[in-house]
């Protein structure tokens, strides 16, 4: 039994006829068209049953049926205007669906809290364009959320689980791993789409972490990271001095205090010892 009855090219290209809609290639439309994904998806999040559910791009709703059969309450949220006559013939057939017409980046998160409670997993076929601003968004500003498993594209998904030393490893990867670490994942042919994509796609599940630090100083460390980032081929110390207004000596004495070497790239230090440097900072007298 599928568990998407709208998850195969002919169920999707009836219900867009039925509606009088065509792809929409300026908003990255490519709906996913293939139920074992589907299938995979729930696997992957392990929803509670009586958990709500935050969803972001639902499109013609193929992934959201399904969450609305493996949770207590699904909240969708779609800026395509076009689209919502179809998810409200979802939504009749979903007892436990809401709808939220906004844009996922900049939707008042109170917008997004269900009967039964603000969301605790976000699942979704993320919009390619967006996807990354919104993960780090909501992980920063809905404390709720315990995870996320998301559909990006797989040059994302290498950005969001990169470790120090890698080429994918950033000042992104350095402020989304304050807040989750990656638990798994898997890709997806562009072939699971109709339209298939001209880039390959993965999904990501990644779960909250709880960090000691003070939010200030959690802050102050990202900063840092875009600061050392900011001019990637230049010495740890060369880009930030480069792109603050810090003292040289005193951020000299904060390397000294950690113990980081300012002459190692931005990209082999660890989240904890970005940290480590933005807390020897502080204590110098240095802010963002």
């Amino acid at each position: 039994m599928p568990v998407s009855a709208l998850a195969s090219p002919s169920a999707t290209r009836a219900v867009l006829e039925a509606h009088g809609l065509s792809l929409k290639k300026s908003l990255g439309q490519h709906f996913l068209v293939d139920d074992n994904i589907v299938r995979k998806i729930l696997e992957l999040a392990a929803l509670e049953p009586d958990e709500p559910v935050l969803e972001v791009g639902p499109g013609i709703g193929t992934l959201t049926v399904a969450l609305c059969g493996a949770s207590g309450h699904v909240v969708a949220v779609e800026r395509d205007t076009d689209l919502l006559p179809v998810l409200t013939d979802v939504a009749e057939g979903c007892g436990n669906l809401t709808i939220v017409r906004a844009d996922a980046v900049t939707v008042a998160i109170g917008d997004l809290t269900t009967p039964i409670g603000p969301p605790t997993s976000l699942v979704a076929n993320l919009p390619y364009g967006v996807a990354a601003t919104v993960v780090l968004r909501f992980f920063q500003e809905i404390p709720s959320l315990r995870s996320a498993t998301v559909m990006v594209q797989s040059e994302v998904a290498a950005r969001m689980a990169a470790e120090p030393g890698r080429k994918d490893y950033g000042a992104y990867t350095v402020k989304l791993r304050m807040h989750a670490r990656p638990a798994g994942g898997f890709r997806v042919a562009p072939g699971c789409f109709m339209p298939p994509p001209h880039v390959d796609s993965t999904v990501l599940r990644l779960d909250r972490v709880v960090r000691e630090e003070p939010e200030e100083l959690r802050m102050l460390a990202e900063r840092l990271a875009e600061a050392a980032f900011a001019q990637r081929r230049k010495t740890l110390r060369n880009s930030v001095l480069a792109t603050t207004t810090w003292s040289g000596d005193a951020f000299d004495a904060a390397l000294a205090s950690t113990g980081i070497d300012g002459r190692r790239r931005a990209e082999t230090l660890s989240v904890d010892e970005f940290v480590a440097l933005a807390s020897a900072a502080a204590s110098g007298g240095l802010r963002g």
